[in-house]
């Protein structure tokens, strides 16, 4: 009988966030696998489970996916979790879910925490309609896909790094213009939660004062 696979989000900051079924399922799957051991250590620490974790990243995850089939295959049931939200958005996950689809190998993912989604809402630009394009490109094809993106009319969604952040405000005045209407959210769930909201110029201004921490969410207005 073929085990299965589930995707179980996880805080992305505030252990609190996570679900009911979530804290039952990782205590019952076989082993767990971690974009990082000792980060998902901790939360497993916090929520008093005991199991086996393997390490599962993007530095290993494309030798490792065959061995992990061979496992459900036979039976055992596993449970994929990365640093903080769902996994495989912006996260590793996606080659293993790819390949239990092809080998009919059951998947069961839960609804849960990932970052866009408060900071969309959170915003106050529309969000009925909107794309995700969470990391741009860091240089081989940025700028083509600026171009792009400057006549997208939905609302757009992107993650940043905190040292990386006041460069993709700046290129995004360049393309979008100072005027567009945009929101920065970081540290989100965690006690220094922060979202400043205007034009482009006035939060780059905003950010350029200040020593940036944390993981960035950007939503930009579409045009």
């Amino acid at each position: 009988m073929s085990g299965k696979l589930y995707i179980i989000p996880t805080p992305i900051g505030n252990l609190e966030d996570i679900t009911y079924r979530a804290v039952r399922i990782l205590k019952e799957v076989d082993f767990i696998l971690a974009e990082d051991t000792r980060t998902t250590g901790i939360l497993l620490k916090h929520l008093d489970i005991s199991k086996k974790m393997y390490s599962h990243n993007l530095n290993n995850e494309h030798k490792t996916v065959e061995r992990l089939v061979v496992q459900l295959q036979g039976g055992e049931q596993a449970a994929l979790v990365s640093d903080a939200g769902t996994p495989a958005i912006s996260d590793p996950g996606f080659l293993l879910v790819r390949a239990c689809v092809q080998n009919n190998i059951a998947i069961e993912t839960l609804p849960g925490p990932v970052a866009f989604v408060p900071a969309l809402v959170n915003s106050g630009l529309p969000c009925d309609r909107f794309i995700f394009e969470g990391f741009l490109p860091h240089k081989k094809g940025r700028q083509k896909k600026l171009k792009q993106l400057a006549e997208e009319e939905r609302t757009m969604v992107f993650y940043e790094s905190p040292h990386r952040l006041l460069k993709a405000l700046e290129q995004f005045i360049e393309y979008f213009g100072e005027t567009r209407q945009a929101s920065v959210s970081r540290e989100l769930t965690k006690v220094f939660e922060e979202t400043k909201r205007g034009t482009l110029k006035e939060v780059l201004a905003y950010f350029s004062e200040k020593k940036i921490k944390g993981e960035i969410v950007i939503v930009v207005a579409g045009a």
